[in-house]
């Protein structure tokens, strides 16, 4: 009760101080000497059935004086709630800790991006218990395409080999606007669909691990005359007049009405607290992960949150002699991630020059090409240099367009949970 009775008093202060200026002499006095009383009672340390007499005198009065601030109805005090802590989240966000999603594996395997996790039709597939617990706790969601009817599958290729898509609009949640790509099968001339993220790339590894037990199958752009290839074009966009040429292939698997022509999960990528505040007070180093905008980087176009690892300062002069990137004449140090990637150590490929086939990179090409940062700006890398459209590709990062360095995995629960590097 005493608890209570302090309750009341904090209360009776607030209405004091905000809304002295509006109550009459009488109202003010009135309100100031039963909160006297009440804390008197208090002090002397009085039974609770003289606290309560108190209360309840102090709370008729405030019920005559407290305007908004008392009463209150429950949804008023709901609102108000949720109003505060949504300023509090939005503060500690936008000036201390941001959440932010790995979307691709350009930095892979320090962070991992969305992932895919084959199931070919008539291998074992984690059931309903399972599946409940792989969403929990690895964020991964269930993607199939059915056979409409019964007979041959086949699909549709692009002449570099990756299977064919569209670019659709979508909505996350049933709310928020989103863009997905679109794959179709077809099974004896009727389509079935599977939708994934823009940002997923394991489709096509998934494909062969489905239909050609995860051998490279895709010659027949050269000339594979034992499949059935017929030419014809799509839109790489929904909507849009561009068109490109494709091949359908029959893929040499047969199936069932109802039955999966592909099943698979798709893994979340991993979930990160970013440190906004420490950039404030000392300069980014050389080997942090860091995470900056890219509204102001021509090369992009658009304005997203990347994440990649600093490897140039301004002065720095930066080469890659395949595996090991070189700063300042000497192998770069200052992340673990340098090393294993020098040493192409477990999962780490090594730093690249230019991609096969890929015109369009602008820097560090090949060996004994340099490159020396200019002022103001950083030079940004992917750990995943074999397949990281990083800095070799846009360019330079603003200075005043970082945003701070990961500092925590908070999901999912794997073996990466725990301090970011």
């Amino acid at each position: 009760m005493r608890e209570n009775a302090e309750n009341w008093l904090q209360l009776a202060d607030k209405i004091h101080h905000y809304r002295r200026d509006q109550l009459t002499v009488t109202q003010g006095q009135e309100l100031q000497q039963k909160s006297a009383d009440l804390r008197l009672k208090l002090k002397q340390r009085a039974d609770g059935g003289r606290l309560k007499l108190g209360i309840e005198s102090l709370e008729g009065v405030l019920r005559q004086v407290g305007g908004t601030f008392y009463p209150k109805s429950a949804l008023v005090e709901n609102v108000e709630f949720f109003l505060v802590a949504a300023i509090i989240v939005l503060g500690i966000r936008t000036y201390f800790l941001q959440p932010f999603k790995i979307p691709t594996n350009s930095m892979w395997p320090t962070y991992y991006g969305l992932k895919g996790e084959s199931f070919p039709p008539g291998a074992d597939a984690p059931g309903m218990v399972a599946r409940l617990f792989r969403l929990v706790a690895f964020g991964a969601q269930r993607r199939e395409a059915l056979a409409p009817r019964s007979g041959e599958v086949s699909a549709r290729f692009f002449s570099n080999g990756m299977m064919a898509y569209t670019v659709r609009s979508d909505r996350k949640w049933l709310v928020i606007p989103t863009q997905v790509r679109e794959y179709t099968f077809s099974v004896d001339g009727a389509e079935s669909t599977v939708r994934v993220p823009v940002d997923f790339h394991d489709f096509d590894q998934l494909v062969q691990q489905t239909f050609f037990n995860g051998t490279d199958v895709f010659h027949f752009v050269q000339g594979v005359g034992q499949r059935n290839v017929e030419r014809t074009e799509i839109r790489l966009r929904e909507g849009s007049g561009d068109a490109v040429p494709v091949y359908l292939v029959r893929l040499g698997k047969t199936v069932k009405t109802g039955e999966p022509i592909m099943r698979f999960d798709i893994l979340t990528g991993d979930q990160l607290f970013v440190d906004r505040l420490s950039y404030h007070f000392v300069r980014p180093r050389v080997g942090d992960g860091f995470v900056f905008r890219t509204g102001s980087i021509a090369g992009i176009g658009q304005d997203q949150y990347y994440v990649k690892r600093l490897v140039g300062k301004p002065g720095d002069v930066l080469e890659i002699r395949q595996p090991v990137l070189y700063r300042n004449g000497q192998p770069i140090t200052g992340a673990a991630a340098f090393g294993k990637n020098a040493r192409q150590e477990s999962k780490y490929p090594g730093y690249r020059n230019q991609r096969s086939g890929d015109n369009r990179q602008l820097y560090l090409r090949a060996p004994g090409e340099t490159l020396t940062v200019p002022a103001h700006v950083f030079f940004a890398l992917g750990d995943n240099s074999a397949n990281s459209e990083d800095g070799r590709y846009w360019g330079f990062v603003p200075e005043k367009d970082v945003v701070g360095r990961p500092l925590f995995i908070y999901y999912p629960f794997t073996r990466r949970w725990g301090p970011a590097h």
